[in-house]
């Protein structure tokens, strides 16, 4: 489908004639376009925002002062409508300190609705027939210059979103999930980054880490370290420096040659000849290095805890079957832990509840109670 043209902005000029436009708008769609897999920690590199006589494209990598964005996005009278937000919350809180107020998410929409395909594409293929090219889904969006292609393909991600919005808000109203919708939405508004910081310790994360011995468990630490000195100089994710299985087999089989490294499975001659010297002298530092301290596993539930929680999600599962909808539409996996550590015993208890709002508080309040009135 052909769009009309966009505008992209790149000077402080052009976007105080798109700010003006912006402000005057009781409600924004809003995309944006980041480079995790091309850098060592993602940033924003476009900004689409959608209104009903425009489409603009903003060039944060342009020098541009957005701190008028950030008003609109604070301000609660102002709906923004993305769709599946949790990921671009989480770049404008960590990169801008955003906190979005006044959220309408269609793909959270979607999955209320019951949609068995709920994707921007499928949504837009399924409800409109129109069907979005992906080829550039991958691109490297802080790559400058963008192609007409690139930011014809940023364009369409928030051109249907206002229209898509309105015809998912009248679903919402039909069956009555609107309230319901508008909880889950404010929720999301709260999604907190996580630390993105680097852990010497991470390396307990990679798959296969705990079946290693001792020794190469203190090599595959060491490589760890090295990997990520590494991404972070080159300014490259740490997949395109060395891949997790690669160093779990550097770890295991601890090559003391470039030769020998050429045998492990995953190692090319040019990561050998880029990272070849600092690989053998991290294997090196692991062997001679003490074994690391195994990190602290989180306490077990008790067995009353575990048992509430298996009915709680019992409860949730088949809950969530009836009405044709996946499991975490009904209540957060988050909310079923706490409920179950905390086992409330009436009304106001379960509505002290953090994870657990006014309306599924109202709406599944009472099936909760009872059932674990017959929990231990």
């Amino acid at each position: 489908m052909k769009l009309p043209p966009h505008q992209l902005i790149t000077t402080p000029q052009a976007w105080q004639t798109c700010f003006a436009q912006l402000s005057a708008q009781p409600r924004l769609a809003i995309d944006l376009e980041a480079n995790s897999m091309y850098a060592y920690r993602e940033r924003v590199c476009l900004i689409q925002i959608s209104i009903p006589q425009q489409d603009y494209i903003l060039d944060p990598v342009a020098d541009i002062d957005l701190s008028g964005l950030g008003q609109l996005i604070v301000d609660p009278a102002v709906e923004k409508v993305f769709h599946a937000a949790e990921y671009d919350l989480i770049l404008l809180k960590r990169q801008y300190g955003w906190e979005l107020n006044n959220l309408f998410d269609t793909m959270w929409a979607a999955r209320i609705l019951g949609y068995d395909r709920y994707g921007l594409a499928s949504v837009l293929e399924d409800l409109y027939q129109i069907k979005l090219n992906k080829r550039y889904q991958k691109s490297n969006w802080c790559k400058r210059p963008l192609s007409p292609p690139q930011l014809t393909y940023a364009q369409h991600d928030t051109h249907f979103l206002l229209r898509l919005r309105d015809r998912l808000e009248k679903e919402l109203q039909a069956v009555g999930r609107l309230e319901e919708a508008q909880e889950i939405f404010e929720e999301q508004t709260r999604v907190m980054p996580n630390n993105n910081h680097f852990d010497p310790d991470s390396f307990w994360s990679i798959n296969g880490a705990y079946d290693l011995t001792p020794p190469q468990q203190a090599v595959l630490k060491a490589l760890n370290i090295y990997r990520d000195e590494e991404a972070r100089a080159r300014n490259q994710p740490l997949f395109k420096v060395l891949h997790d299985k690669t160093l779990l087999l550097l770890a295991q089989e601890t090559p003391q040659t470039f030769n020998q490294m050429q045998e492990i499975p995953g190692m090319t001659w040019g990561q050998i000849r880029r990272y070849g010297r600092g690989i053998l002298d991290a294997i090196h530092d692991g062997l001679n290095s003490p074994p690391p301290d195994h990190p602290k596993r989180p306490k077990r539930p008790s067995d009353a805890v575990l048992n509430r929680y298996e009915k709680l999600h019992t409860w949730r599962k088949n809950r969530a079957r009836k009405r044709g909808v996946e499991s975490d539409v009904i209540i957060s996996r988050h909310a079923l832990w706490e409920i179950a550590e905390k086992k409330p015993t009436n009304q106001a208890e379960l509505a002290q509840l953090d994870t657990l709002g006014a309306w599924r508080c109202q709406t599944y309040g009472q099936e909760i109670l009872d059932l674990l009135s017959k929990s231990n």
